[in-house]
């Protein structure tokens, strides 16, 4: 497993946004894993932002899912934390959620039956780390290896990128 660190806000959004170029030509499931505060929704405006999704990127906290238009597809974010089952899944339309060429990131996976969602392509666990937020990437796929390596990368030339303290 590899382990990305970033010092504050503004380095994990551009963490996110070295993600949106790995995956500018893929569609993927990312889980995004850890406790409240840890920066789950922020990586994930930053890919949005990478996307070149240019108005607001909320938290799905309360909707349980945002979409967002691509050129090529949809960026979609899920919040599982106040799903009440998993029967909720099939209500969102989970499964269409997760057609070739959308990005799909969820947060909180582990509060659904195992085998209830769809595959990961790449599991990222966030752990607050002092003032920053280390990012461990657990590739569970082919194209998981592929978008940690791109990904990787990417952000090795990163201004924000920077070994953990």
């Amino acid at each position: 497993m590899t382990r990305i660190y970033a010092a504050d806000v503004a380095a994990m959004e551009a963490l996110g946004a070295a993600l949106a170029d790995a995956l500018k030509q893929t569609g993927a499931v990312v889980y995004l894993r850890g406790e409240l505060g840890a920066g789950k929704t922020t990586l994930v405006r930053g890919v949005a932002r990478g996307m070149g999704i240019l108005g607001r990127v909320r938290s799905p906290t309360y909707t349980l899912v945002e979409g967002y238009d691509l050129p090529d597809g949809m960026l979609y974010h899920l919040d599982l934390y106040r799903l009440s089952g998993t029967g909720e899944l099939e209500f969102l339309g989970i499964r269409e959620l997760a057609a070739p060429g959308n990005r799909v990131f969820i947060e909180w996976p582990e509060r659904v039956a195992e085998g209830a969602l769809p595959a990961a392509d790449l599991i990222l666990g966030l752990e607050t780390t002092g003032e920053g937020r280390t990012v461990i990437l657990e590739p569970r796929t082919g194209l998981g290896q592929k978008l940690a390596a791109d990904w990787q990368s990417g952000w090795a030339g990163n201004p924000h990128s920077m070994t953990e303290p």
